[in-house]
C-alpha cells in the first residue's frame, strides 16, 4: 500500500495548510475531466483523494504514524509484534546481545514448519498423521473484502456570486437524477465535496461521488479573504458636496454615503456583504460572512472644457506630496 504522504508529495511533518495545499495542487492537474487521454489520471486522482482523506482527519493521521492503520485506513496486521520481549527484535527475534545463536521469527513467521516440529517430536510416522502443513497459525488467509465500487468525479462550476453567498448549486448525477448541493461555508476554487454512495455499484457497496468546486471569476469583484473587494467610480461633484450613490454587491446594489470632501483611495466597509466565513456560525440563520469593502475612486468628466472654466484663476493651496519630501 502506497504511503499517502508520497502519494501527495510531502513529508510527514506537513502541517494541516501543506497537505490542504498539495491535494488542491494534484486535483486541479489530475482531474479526469481534464486529463481525457490519460486513463491513468483518474486512478491517480482517487489515490490522492484517498491519501488526502487518511491525512486530513486528525484521529486517521495519527493512527497511521503510529501503525495502527495502512494507507486504505484498515487495520493493520493484528499479529505484527507478537512475541517481542526484552532482549528480542520485533517480531520475536533475537536482537543483538540476545541469548541463542540463532534467530526464532516467533508463532506469526512465514518460515516455521509445523510438520517438522511433530515429526522431530514423534517420529517420521507423525508427519503422515498430519494434515498438509499450514503456515503461521496454521488458519488459511481470510478472502479479500468486497470491493466497494469506482467513485465518479465532477466538475461542478459556481458563478462567483453564488458562491460568496453561499447559495446551493444544482448537479446532475451520472445516474440522471439531479440533486441540490449544498456549499460548504468558505467555499473556494478547488474545495472537494464527497458525495457518499453516489459512485458506480459494486459487491462492496457504492462508491462516493467526488466534486470539485470551480468558483469563477468576477469583473469588478475580487475576493481577500472572508471580504470582498471593488472600486466604485464617483464624480468629482459627488466626492466634494457628498451624495448617497448606489453601489453593487453580491446581493444586488444597495445605497452607500458618500462623505463631502472624500477623496480617492477612500475605503467604505458594507457589513455583511462579503464571502461566507469558515468558522461555520450563522445570523438570523444564515451563515455568518465578511465584509464588502469599497474603494472610492474620482472620475473626472470626459469634457474638462466646463471645469476648467469653474476653476478659472482658483488654485488649490494644498501639499499632497508633502509627507514624500517633495
Amino acid at each position: 500500500m502506497r504511503d499517502p504522504y508520497s502519494t501527495l508529495g510531502i513529508a510527514r511533518t506537513a502541517s494541516e495548510a501543506d497537505i490542504k495545499s498539495a491535494y488542491r495542487k494534484l486535483a486541479k492537474e489530475l482531474h479526469p475531466d481534464r486529463n481525457k487521454d490519460n486513463p491513468q489520471a483518474s486512478e491517480k486522482f482517487s489515490d490522492a483523494t484517498r491519501a488526502y482523506d487518511l491525512l486530513s482527519d486528525k484521529a486517521k493521521r495519527a493512527q497511521y504514524d503510529r501503525g495502527e492503520i495502512d494507507g486504505e485506513g484498515n487495520p493493520a496486521n493484528p499479529f505484527a509484534g507478537m512475541g517481542a520481549r526484552p532482549g528480542y527484535g520485533r517480531g520475536g527475534t533475537y536482537g543483538a546481545g540476545g541469548p541463542g545463536a540463532a534467530d526464532f521469527a516467533g508463532f506469526g513467521a512465514d518460515d516455521v514448519d509445523l510438520g517438522d516440529l511433530f515429526e522431530g517430536l514423534f517420529g517420521g510416522r507423525a508427519r503422515q498423521q498430519q494434515p498438509p502443513p499450514k503456515r503461521g497459525f496454521g488458519r488459511q488467509p481470510p478472502p479479500p473484502p468486497p470491493k466497494r465500487g469506482a467513485d465518479i468525479h465532477y466538475r461542478l462550476a459556481v458563478p462567483f456570486i453564488e458562491a460568496a453567498a453561499g447559495r446551493d448549486q444544482r448537479i446532475t448525477l451520472a445516474d440522471g437524477k439531479a440533486i441540490n448541493l449544498k456549499l460548504p461555508a468558505g467555499v473556494e476554487d478547488g474545495t472537494m465535496m464527497r458525495l457518499k454512495d453516489k459512485g458506480q455499484p459494486g459487491t462492496g457497496g457504492h462508491g462516493d461521488g467526488i466534486v470539485m468546486v470551480e468558483v469563477g471569476s468576477h469583473p469588478f469583484f475580487r475576493r481577500e479573504g472572508d471580504n470582498i473587494r471593488m472600486d466604485l467610480p464617483i464624480t468629482l461633484d459627488e466626492a466634494v458636496r457628498g451624495a448617497k450613490v448606489k453601489c453593487p454587491t453580491v446581493d444586488g446594489a444597495v445605497m452607500l454615503t458618500v462623505k463631502p470632501g472624500s477623496s480617492s483611495g477612500t475605503v467604505l466597509r458594507l457589513a455583511g456583504k462579503g464571502w461566507t466565513r469558515k468558522n461555520g456560525k450563522t445570523v438570523d440563520g444564515k451563515p455568518e460572512r465578511g465584509d464588502q469593502l469599497v474603494t472610492i475612486e474620482i472620475q473626472l468628466p470626459a469634457d474638462l472644457e466646463a471645469l476648467e472654466q469653474r476653476l478659472d484663476g482658483w488654485v488649490d493651496t494644498a501639499r499632497p506630496r508633502e509627507k514624500f519630501g517633495l
